[in-house]
């Protein structure tokens, strides 16, 4: 299951950064579930829990601008429309499973992959960057949830 859910977030990434690429150019063609539709096509027979997909790809979607407001204080000398797209993309989809239930994913799962997707996705210094970011989000949203994952 979690080289599934790890496949399941870069689809996700994929997803969301096509998304927000598409809407800063202003294409009136762009569709959120139409791009999700498609991506999740191209992996079929490979990711079993598309529901993860879905509600990962929704949830920050939906939660953008409320997922800004937690991270721009915690990185406040990067505005976050200075932060590079792809590594704004993975900090949200932390920050939103970082809010999320724990039982689900714990949190120090949802900073690991956050990490490698920066590592594979992003550019030299994202992993670090990502990183250092989400462990204050870490200190600051769940330091009073136990981790599942101990």
């Amino acid at each position: 299951m979690a080289s599934n859910r790890h496949l399941g977030r870069i689809i996700a990434l994929q997803t969301l950064y096509e998304y927000e690429f598409r809407t800063s150019c202003h294409d009136p063609s762009v569709s959120l579930d139409e791009i999700l539709r498609r991506n999740l096509g191209r992996y079929e027979d490979a990711v079993q829990d598309k529901q993860f997909v879905r509600q990962l790809v929704s949830g920050v979607s939906e939660q953008g601008p409320a997922l800004d407001a937690i991270l721009q204080p915690i990185a406040p000398e990067w505005p976050i429309e200075q932060i590079a797209r792809i590594d704004r993309v993975i900090l949200r989809m932390a920050v939103y499973e970082l809010k999320g239930d724990h039982k689900m994913v714990p949190p120090k799962v949802a900073i690991n992959e956050a990490v490698e997707l920066a590592k594979a996705f992003g550019s030299d210094n994202s992993s670090k960057f990502v990183n250092g970011v989400l462990g204050t989000a870490y200190r600051s949203l769940v330091k009073e949830v136990p981790d599942a994952s101990a």
